[in-house]
C-alpha cells in the first residue's frame, strides 16, 4: 500500500469519526460546545498528539494546570493496568471526563521488552536518547525482519472514580539500525511503521497521527457510544 494511500485514507476515517462525534444522535454535546477531557498526563507532547487526533470535539487539558494531582505510580504489568491506575486516581480528584493512557514498544526479538516499561527501559533518570540507545545495543546482531516491533496503546476512560471503558491500538513495524528524523519522540526516530520505508520521526505528524497506535486506540473513543451520559 501507498504512503499517500494509507495517509489519506486514515485521515479521512479520523474526518469521518470526529464529524460523527459532534452531530451524530450519540452526542449529547449542547451547542456544538466541545467537550473537556482532562488526559492524565503531563507529557506536553503526548498532550498534543491526542489534541491532534481528537480534533475540535474536545477542549483537551492535562494536569499541569490542575494543583493536588500526584504523580501516578505505575505499578500495573500490562499497559491496561497502568492506564486504570492514572485514569482512576485523576478521576476520584476532577468530576469529569478523564482519560489515560499507556504505551509502549513491544520487540520480539526481546520477548516483547521494553512494554510497560518503555518510558523506563534505561533505568533510573531515563530519557528518550538513553532508552533508544540501549534498544539498539540489545538489538545489536539482529537482522532484518527479527527486528519486528509493534507500538500499543490502551487507552482508559473514566468519570466519577469509575473505568467507564478502555480502547486498544497498535501498529506494527521495524526496528532500523540507526536513528533517522527530527520529528516526534520517544521511539519513533527508530520505528519504521509497516507500509512505509520512513520512521514515525520522518512522516510528520498528519501521517503519524492517522495510522500510529495512539490514533487507533482513540478512534474507539471516537466512536464510543456511551458518551450520551
Amino acid at each position: 500500500m501507498r504512503f499517500g494511500t494509507v495517509a489519506s485514507s486514515g485521515r479521512r476515517r479520523f474526518e469521518g469519526l470526529r464529524f460523527g462525534f459532534l452531530v451524530g444522535k450519540k452526542t449529547t454535546m449542547k451547542n456544538s460546545m466541545p467537550r473537556r477531557l482532562v488526559i492524565s498526563t503531563r507529557n506536553a507532547h503526548k498532550v498534543a498528539e491526542i489534541r491532534e487526533i481528537l480534533g475540535f470535539g474536545f477542549d483537551v487539558k492535562d494536569l499541569s494546570g490542575m494543583s493536588g494531582v500526584g504523580e501516578v505510580q505505575e505499578t500495573g504489568t500490562t499497559f491496561e493496568e497502568n492506564a486504570t491506575l492514572k485514569a482512576l486516581a485523576v478521576s476520584e480528584q476532577y468530576d469529569g471526563w478523564v482519560l489515560a493512557d499507556d504505551s509502549g514498544l513491544e520487540v520480539d526479538a526481546l520477548g516483547g521488552a521494553p512494554g510497560v516499561w518503555s518510558a523506563r527501559f534505561s533505568g533510573e533518570g531515563a530519557t528518550d536518547a538513553s532508552n533508544r540507545a540501549l534498544l539498539l545495543e540489545k538489538l545489536e546482531g539482529v537482522r532484518g525482519k527479527e527486528r519486528s516491533a509493534r507500538f500499543r496503546c490502551v487507552i482508559v476512560l473514566a468519570k466519577g472514580g469509575c473505568k467507564l471503558a478502555a480502547f486498544n491500538g497498535s501498529v506494527e513495524g521495524l526496528i532500523i539500525p540507526q536513528e533517522k528524523g527530527s520529528g516526534g519522540f520517544g521511539y519513533d526516530p527508530l520505528f519504521v511503521p509497516e507500509g512505509h520505508c520512513e520512521t514515525f520521526a520522518q512522516l510528520g505528524a498528519d501521517v503519524k497521527n492517522a495510522l500510529s497506535h495512539r490514533a487507533r486506540a482513540l478512534e474507539g473513543l471516537l466512536a464510543w457510544s456511551g458518551w450520551g451520559e
